[in-house]
């Protein structure tokens, strides 16, 4: 009797800890986008909190073209960054929790763009590029958050020859240890972005805006496996 209450118990622990996340549609997940309707975009620097300090240049230039594809005017990098320098707002670490009123007078914006770079480390003995980002869309109205989505993305630099045996494999490793050497950060955000913003609900400019709401919506906190052929 005692080992059945046990096998029980164990059994729905098990259960338990299987949480099954029901899928919900765009317009539910992303209401505040449907609502608001933002048309412009602007970039603000991402948040590097990687031990790269590259990455927030490349993500930051890789950022613009994924957006204005799902039907958004995105205000050109160079021109908003110069801005942002020269008004001392480089650092999007000081504007992330505060008003964003002063951007909507000066660019004419609706949503400013986030991004927090958590991780970006490269293993070639793995042959991978290991990438934690989050990106939050923010209503300069309201501040309120629209759009947000954090991934875990491991991005496989590996090399495969096709030749067998063991001088194969070591063929492999090597090749594989060099690409992931000089895999181009620009790249690895280029593809980062563009999966996550499959998801992003369609702009003014799309050709199904107002259309989409009711597909599904992706996962806010997603892990994924990609390579150069995702794009």
């Amino acid at each position: 009797m005692k080992k059945a209450i046990v096998y029980i118990a164990a059994i729905g622990a098990i259960l338990a800890s299987c949480t099954v996340t029901t899928p919900i549609t765009k317009s539910i997940a992303y209401k505040g986008m449907y609502d608001e309707k933002p048309l412009t975009v602007l970039l603000m620097p991402p948040i590097n909190r990687s031990t790269n300090v590259e990455a927030k240049e490349y993500f930051h230039s890789t950022l613009h073209v994924p957006i204005a594809n799902s039907g958004y005017y995105v205000i050109p990098p160079f021109l908003s960054m110069e801005i942002l320098k020269k008004e001392s707002a480089y650092d999007s670490e000081l504007f992330l929790d505060g008003s964003l009123s002063k951007f909507g007078e000066v660019f004419g914006a609706d949503i400013a763009v986030f991004t927090i770079i958590h991780k970006w480390d490269k293993s070639a003995i793995a042959a991978q590029v290991y990438v934690e980002i989050e990106y939050i869309f923010k209503s300069i109205n309201t501040n309120e958050i629209l759009y947000s989505r954090r991934g875990d993305i491991t991005y496989s630099t590996a090399v495969s020859s096709g030749a067998g045996g063991v001088w194969g494999l070591v063929a492999d490793l090597a090749a594989s240890a060099i690409a992931t050497a000089t895999t181009k950060y620009v790249d690895v955000a280029r593809i980062c972005n563009s999966y996550t913003f499959e998801d992003l609900p369609a702009g003014k400019y799309s050709l199904i805006y107002n259309t989409d709401g009711e597909l599904l919506a992706g996962e806010k906190h997603f892990t994924v496996y990609l390579n150069s052929n995702s794009n």
